[in-house]
């Protein structure tokens, strides 16, 4: 940048203005200024378009187009995250001091281990496995679950529990997106799959209000935390993070239900396969 952009009030020895900073140098301070609130938050809820509702195998089943065995498989591996949630939330209030925060967030546990008078998510996704096709005990034995799916999501967990309690918090922002995907399947699958059960369809229903909810005090939280720049970038790393493990998940799927290749599908020889893996393949 021509030094003429710059007002001279003396120089240092470097030959640079005293007293004020070079265009160049201005302008790149100024791109490492922290972003205001609502930037913040905006580029938080951008990350929206890379949420797995645009995977190909959601995609697929909102257009109508999986089959029995596509829906079943996707539902009995969702069963393995859908047990770990309340193990992350958990992982998550052991590391918060804040006794407000702790006593909002126990909420989550609840609303997934249920309490009296709710039985919680859990045993709704249970009932999810009935009405389509699956007995209850083969969704909690998790048989079905994938190895992609497990990697996917124990790293998940594993995050939470050695991260701070609001980087873990952070990772919770994809609840942002969550109610879109819930009305989807509540839009769609009456028509495109009559054979399911409408009673399966509770969990969905259930976390319409609770996703919306938990996304008050996570947002809260990381606005709050993520003050500079460079915190409030990492916060969009960590988002980023936790919409690789949602969109991983799928991934596993596909291979397994959709391309008809599950894990160790090419090896000649399965004689040494475990028993749960041949189930699964």
């Amino acid at each position: 940048m021509s030094e003429a952009l710059n007002v001279v009030v003396g120089s240092d020895d470097a030959g640079r203005p005293r007293g004020q900073e070079s265009t160049s140098e201005s302008a790149a301070a100024a791109e490492r200024e922290p972003w205001s609130r609502e930037e913040f938050e905006a580029r938080l809820r951008a990350k929206g378009s890379l949420y797995h509702i645009h995977h190909p195998y959601h995609r697929a089943m909102y257009a109508g187009e999986l089959n029995r065995r596509q829906i079943q498989g996707w539902v009995a591996n969702r069963f393995y995250y859908q047990i770990q949630i309340p193990i992350k939330d958990a992982a998550v209030m052991s590391n918060c001091p804040d006794q407000s925060v702790r006593q909002h967030w126990i909420q989550r546990i609840l609303d997934h281990d249920g309490h009296e008078g709710d039985r919680g998510g859990i045993e709704a996704w249970l009932q999810l496995g009935e009405a389509v096709g699956l007995d209850r005990e083969e969704v909690r034995d998790l048989r079905h679950v994938l190895p992609g799916v497990r990697f996917a999501v124990d790293a998940y967990v594993n995050f939470a529990r050695r991260a701070t309690w609001q980087e873990a918090a952070c990772s919770s922002l994809t609840e942002m997106f969550a109610p879109e995907i819930h009305q989807s399947r509540l839009d769609s699958w009456p028509d495109h799959y009559p054979w399911i059960e409408s009673n399966g369809l509770s969990y969905f229903r259930k976390r319409l209000s609770e996703a919306r909810r938990d996304v008050e005090l996570g947002l809260r939280i990381t606005l709050d935390h993520f003050q500079t720049r460079e915190q409030q970038e990492y916060a969009l790393d960590i988002l980023q993070f936790k919409l690789n493990i949602l969109w991983s998940l799928l991934d596993a799927m596909s291979m397994a239900y959709v391309h008809e290749e599950p894990p160790f599908h090419s090896c000649p020889d399965k004689s040494a396969l475990p028993e749960r893996l041949v189930r699964v393949g």
